[in-house]
């Protein structure tokens, strides 16, 4: 059984860091792309980041480019989210999820929290992080 299990999340003041992580059980993390998400209270889901199986392919959302590093450690089979320069708009639930694989195409080409693929793949439960003025 694949299971994705979140942590780190907590209460910063604005420009601090945090990292959070995710353990992936049940399946081998080098063999999977691991996408990064966040809901706010009130909003959609949003994608943050997207790794795929090549440590090269990585992609962020505009709103977190050169803030936020995503970091993976296949003998821990652990994704990292580390999270700098902190701001109050990035408050919200973050969620690691991954498509197993699925998604046809290049990996994170359609990484979305609708996208078929990765909205029936397996996700986390979920860490807070409150970003604080």
């Amino acid at each position: 059984q694949v299971q994705l299990v979140e942590s780190g999340g907590g209460s910063v003041h604005v420009g601090g860091s945090l990292r959070i992580s995710c353990v992936v059980s049940g399946v081998t993390l080098e063999y999977y792309s691991i996408g990064w998400f966040r809901q706010a209270p009130g909003k959609e889901r949003e994608g943050v980041c997207c790794l795929g199986r090549s440590d090269e392919n990585v992609q962020y959302s505009d709103s977190v480019k050169d803030r936020f590093t995503v970091i993976r450690d296949n003998a821990k089979n652990t994704v990292y989210l580390q999270m700098d320069d902190l701001k109050p708009d990035d408050t919200a639930v973050y969620y690691c999820a991954t498509d197993l694989g699925a998604a046809p195409g290049p990996d994170c080409a359609h990484y979305s929290p609708i996208y078929y693929y990765w909205k029936n793949g397996v996700w986390g439960q979920g860490t807070q992080v409150t970003v604080s003025s």
